[in-house]
């Protein structure tokens, strides 16, 4: 299970700052209105090496209080069942209000952790003013402000102590492979699983969100052996009119959070789309590998250059990280399929690779010796020495003088050569620059 925070709160306390506050960006939109926030936002944030997920249970209410109420009720079950640790915000300023207390009565239920967020303390004259939420009953107060950031370090601190801070490449050495089959709602997650195992475990409709829980299959033929997890559909919140899908989206980050490599469905007719981007960045910034399935192809008519010219389109939009294998097939008529697979075992070898340093020096050091890093101020950069790091995901650390002077064009112009000589196609690495 993959440590998730869930940020619950009646409108307009806060939390979508505080989530971008967390995450370090600007995802979530702010304004001085309630019901801003109308998509699940998801971002992933860091506290003393210990990665999170954070959600923004914001959600899009309007109308009465009956509906602000109803809506916050299902917002607050959902995050006690699915998190691990829940945020609870409000206002400093406008102290305990009955949508808090319908909050407040609904936390004492469960035995997750709990933190209060007294937002909005922008100045030390409202020190001391959240005093009255201790008579909720739910432990600590911390007094912030999401706004500049004070205050952040002592909940993160607390908050990262009732995580798993488990070695996360035990996913890699606990058995099987875990091989996620991720997407949008409909673009034939079950029907993959279904062709792959030959039986109908997950139900298949044309309605779009069918599939609800993340469904783990042991494929265990031609020579593979991995376990294959069919998430539910991620959709947006504006087509979301039960409250049993947003566990769906908390199942399916979950998923991804705990996959060694992610199958990423794609609708051949429908393209590449911004909540196809959304799933694909989650997956990058997981450091999960990746195999894109261009889902119904049967369905797209076509000539000899389709193909060709539909992978230089959708390889453009995925940059910067666009070194992914691109499968097209139809899981209707098990086009391709077993190519897929094929491709996602490589992908997950690619991902467990380690490179031995003598290897990593002989090769990098002679690239660099030819291309040196631009000089900066008359600046010298010198890298001397190079390592492979030992974290779940492939990630390197070049030691010099001024790794504080290496522009973001050299940091890429690495990665390239290092994909070009050691092959680490449908996988996130990540480069570092150390002070030597």
């Amino acid at each position: 299970m993959g440590n998730v925070v869930a940020i619950v709160g009646r409108p307009n306390v806060g939390k979508s700052t505080l989530f971008n506050r967390l995450t370090e960006s600007r995802k979530a939109i702010v304004k001085e209105v309630s019901g801003v926030t109308r998509d699940r936002l998801y971002g992933r944030g860091e506290w003393n090496g210990v990665q999170f997920s954070v959600i923004d249970t914001g959600g899009y209410v309007s109308g009465s209080d009956d509906i602000f109420e109803g809506e916050i009720r299902k917002q607050v079950e959902i995050a006690i069942d699915e998190a691990n640790v829940i945020i609870f915000v409000v206002d400093v300023m406008a102290g305990i209000v009955d949508l808090d207390e319908v909050v407040a009565q609904m936390l004492r239920k469960t035995k997750k952790k709990v933190f209060i967020v007294a937002n909005k303390v922008d100045n030390t004259e409202r020190f001391g003013l959240s005093s009255e939420f201790y008579q909720f009953g739910l432990g600590d107060v911390y007094d912030m402000s999401a706004t500049n950031g004070s205050g952040t370090g002592e909940l993160l601190d607390d908050m990262v102590l009732e995580f798993d801070i488990a070695d996360e490449s035990s996913l890699e050495n606990d058995g099987l492979p875990k091989i996620a089959v991720v997407g949008k709602p409909n673009v034939g997650k079950s029907s993959l699983v279904n062709a792959l195992t030959g039986k109908d475990s997950n139900i298949v409709t044309a309605i779009s969100g069918t599939t609800r829980d993340a469904v783990n299959t042991r494929y265990n033929a031609f020579g593979f052996d991995f376990l294959l997890i069919d998430t539910a559909g991620i959709r947006k919140k504006a087509k979301v009119h039960e409250d049993i899908e947003y566990y769906s989206v908390l199942r399916s980050v979950n998923a991804i959070e705990n996959s060694d490599v992610c199958i990423f469905m794609l609708d051949a007719e429908e393209g590449l789309q911004k909540q196809d981007l959304q799933i694909f960045y989650m997956i990058e910034k997981n450091s999960k590998g990746v195999v894109v399935l261009v889902n119904k192809w049967d369905l797209v008519e076509k000539d000899h250059k389709t193909m060709k010219e539909y992978e230089e389109n959708l390889i453009e939009q995925l940059a910067p990280f666009n070194d992914v294998p691109i499968i097209f097939t139809s899981t209707i008529t098990k086009q391709r399929i077993h190519k897929a697979l094929e491709a996602t075992m490589e992908v997950f070898e690619n991902r467990i690779k380690k490179i031995p340093t003598s290897v990593l020096n002989d090769v990098m050091l002679d690239i660099i010796d030819h291309h040196p890093p631009p000089a900066l101020k008359g600046k010298y950069i010198k890298i001397k020495f190079v390592t492979q790091l030992p974290t779940h995901a492939p990630a390197f650390a070049f030691f010099c003088n001024l790794p504080q002077y290496v522009p973001d064009s050299y940091k890429r112009f690495i990665e390239n050569r290092m994909r070009e000589k050691f092959n680490f196609n449908g996988v996130p690495i990540k480069i570092f620059f150390r002070k030597k």
